[in-house]
């Protein structure tokens, strides 16, 4: 898993109140260019720590997920853990 340190942390942050949210949305609230959020959300996806949601297949809505909770919960190993993404499985199991 590699991260772009701190936008996909400030991403997931964003996302976990628990509600959905599109990346105009987040790229003004994290004062980002809306395009590099665009391109990050779906890396994001691939890695299983947001899911798009919405009525419609590409409504541009997400919302985070367990995993993306927990990596968000292991921010501070991420730069320092070798096997990151093993550590935030570990949290899920």
């Amino acid at each position: 898993m590699k991260l772009a340190v701190p936008t996909d942390f400030e991403i997931l942050d964003a996302l976990s109140d628990g509600k959905r949210n599109n990346a105009v949305n987040l790229s003004h609230l994290l004062e980002k260019n809306r395009a590099y959020i665009n391109t990050r959300l779906p890396v994001l996806a691939d890695y299983g720590l947001v899911e798009r949601v919405g009525p419609a297949p590409n409504s541009g809505l997400y919302e985070i997920t367990a995993k993306g909770q927990a990596a968000l919960e292991h921010r501070e190993a991420y730069e320092n853990d070798e096997d990151f993404e093993a550590r935030v499985e570990d949290e899920l199991a």
